[in-house]
């Protein structure tokens, strides 16, 4: 499905009164951790382009309002949390949550003018540690309760990119499950060989390890099409050439623009890549480290960000570590990168699937019906289970180096820029020794 110039713009451009911008509207994005409203809590975003603020008033209610005052459009992003509401620091005049003016305090004292001024607002609420924002058509769904979101006796931590590509470049690779072998497998290798960190990372604490080999282990791609997004394995057969029959399974694609941890463990990691126009990608890597019962996990009463960097100090390119990789596959494809010069082969299937669905569900939204993953029932939003039964061993295994961060491997990801990295360390340290502690004895009982 190699895309003509007109498609692709299509499916990638998200401002107002575009097809692919209608559908995005239709759903709740995060937008920012609600720890960065501790340090200021008045923000300016952007978000579908359009430039908004986002603050927490004086009695701690949450609101998204237009980026320029009604009077003569000063910034908002200086306003002044009040009780209720914020208050433009040029003329003092006070909007409320739903971008109502409540006081123009220059004006005669008698006057309604106020009545009849307002700005725009969206809604938005508080889950997981994320703010999250529906900037679409009333009446809003349901903010969906995905099982990361909520599940306890968890760390969480958050963090955050802004890169300067369209998003659908970022949530593509979300269907290739195949680019691991060389991006992060002889890429990493070559990255840490010419940095001259080889010898010291590759002995025992790296990813890469998993992947490199003079041929890839052969397997099969195949993917299927779920309730709530798309889920991918990859399939490992003898009769293919492989060392054993196994299968794989990848992170679950959740409709539209997420990851999802499907790999289940100790350690699940999300992406939501949050359009911010179309050349910019808000993006946000979602870390939950989740403890069997028994082994407790320390008390947040705040889920901690942090930046994920992109460059280090001297503007070059940092490639070694997973999530730094992803995204420079994804940023030296350009701005919004021109798919009409694709050669697609047969590992896109996945991505060949995810734009067939992307099509088909612009299509329900400009027909009025609800996309996929537009929640409305309640006693469906309890919680939204993505990660699979099977997959929800909270062990440390023998080869699951994400459970393994306290021996080393932490420095391959995004978590070490973390500021609850050293937490996360000592809880899996001692979900091993519970592990350990668990071992059934021949006569049937526990050491």
């Amino acid at each position: 499905m190699v895309l003509k110039k007109e498609a692709n713009e299509r499916l990638c451009r998200v401002g107002q009164d575009t097809p692919m911008g209608d559908l995005m509207r239709r759903y709740w994005h995060p937008i920012a951790p609600i720890a960065r409203l501790d340090e200021n809590p008045v923000r300016k975003v952007r978000i579908l382009g359009e430039d908004l603020v986002l603050f927490r008033d004086r009695s701690y209610k949450l609101g998204l309002i237009g980026n320029r005052c009604a009077h003569r459009n000063t910034g908002m992003q200086f306003g002044i949390p009040e009780p209720e509401g914020l208050r433009c620091f040029y003329h003092g005049w006070l909007y409320n949550s739903e971008g109502q003016c409540l006081d123009t305090p220059l004006e005669p004292r008698d006057s309604t003018f106020k009545d009849r001024v307002r700005m725009t607002a969206y809604p938005v609420e508080e889950l997981g540690g994320l703010v999250w924002a529906y900037l679409g058509p009333a009446p809003a769904p349901l903010l969906p309760r995905w099982d990361i979101l909520v599940w306890p006796n968890a760390i969480r931590q958050i963090g955050v990119s802004i890169l300067p590509c369209n998003w659908l470049q970022c949530q593509e690779n979300a269907l290739d499950p195949s680019h691991g072998v060389y991006l992060h497998g002889h890429f990493f290798h070559y990255t840490l060989e010419r940095l001259g960190l080889l010898e010291e990372r590759a002995a025992d604490k790296t990813t890469h390890r998993s992947y490199v080999g003079a041929r890839p282990d052969p397997f099969a791609l195949e993917f299927q099409l779920s309730d709530h997004g798309i889920r991918k394995f990859q399939k490992y057969s003898k009769a293919l050439g492989s060392k054993t029959d196994a299968v794989r399974e990848a992170k679950y694609m959740l409709f539209p623009n997420a990851t999802i941890g499907a790999e289940g463990g100790i350690r699940s990691e999300s992406q939501f890549r949050v359009p911010m126009d179309d050349t910019h990608t808000y993006h946000i890597t979602y870390q939950v480290y989740r403890g069997p019962e028994g082994v407790e996990a320390p008390r947040q009463d705040v889920v901690p960000w942090f930046k994920v960097p992109v460059t280090d100090e001297k503007g070059e390119p940092i490639l070694d570590y997973v999530l730094a990789q992803d995204m420079a596959a994804w940023w030296t494809q350009g701005e919004m990168t021109d798919r009409s010069h694709e050669k697609l082969g047969t590992t896109d299937s996945g991505v060949i699937m995810f734009r067939r669905l992307l099509d088909q569900q612009i299509k329900v939204a400009q027909g009025g019906g609800d996309p996929m993953n537009v929640v409305r029932d309640p006693e469906m939003n309890d919680i939204i289970h993505l990660t699979p039964p099977e997959r929800e061993d909270l062990h440390v295994r023998e080869g699951a180096y994400r459970s393994q961060y306290h021996k080393g491997y932490w420095m391959d990801d995004a978590d070490r820029y973390g500021s609850a990295i050293d937490k996360v360390q000592e809880f899996m340290q001692r979900i091993e020794e519970f592990s350990m502690a668990r071992t059934p004895r021949r006569d049937g009982g526990f050491d």
